[in-house]
């Protein structure tokens, strides 16, 4: 595996290594040696086509966040809100897919969102916190003073994420993570 920084701090790429033969591939997804983490939790999402998640956090119990796809492909992105972090409100995008064999890291205060772009995705997640549906909050995708290009056409959105606040709202409510 190979670890690739990025312009947002403990924002990180993994490259994943693999093996293939006639039978098929193994891929290395995670190493500890590599990216030292106490992930507690972990979940699968898989996600049909045109789906938009997100923008997804925690204010309190805060989830740094390892993404991987194992099926499909999505453009992953995510929104820093952390205090005082020279990149808030910023947005980070990165194509992330089975092919490229990437995976993300996110650190705790980042909001995360994603779009699938293949027909079936399956996305796994490690996590550093329990899930608390009590703390869980958001900001909406597709807000359009966030000015994120996501690819056209009609989107399969929740109603939860339709209802989200805007960037200006969490700002006025949360100020930061």
């Amino acid at each position: 595996m190979e670890l690739i920084g990025t312009k947002f701090q403990g924002l990180k790429i993994l490259k994943h290594k693999s093996f293939i033969d006639k039978r098929g591939d193994l891929r290395i997804t995670f190493d500890n040696k590599i990216l030292k983490k106490n992930f507690v939790f972990e979940y699968c999402t898989t996600s049909i086509k045109n789906s938009l998640r997100g923008f997804h956090f925690q204010t309190k119990y805060q989830q740094a966040k390892y993404v991987t796809v194992l099926k499909g492909k999505i453009l992953d992105c995510v929104i820093d809100l952390r205090k005082k972090s020279k990149t808030f409100g910023k947005i980070y995008k990165i194509i992330l897919s089975k092919k490229n064999q990437l995976s993300l890291y996110i650190p705790e205060g980042f909001g995360h969102a994603y779009f699938s772009l293949d027909k079936i995705n399956i996305i796994y997640y490690k996590l550093t916190n329990y899930y608390h549906p009590k703390y869980e909050s958001g900001i909406l995708a597709e807000d359009k003073e966030l000015n994120i290009k996501w690819p056209k056409g009609a989107k399969l959105i929740s109603k939860k994420d339709r209802n989200l606040k805007t960037f200006k709202e969490f700002i006025s409510c949360h100020k930061y993570l």
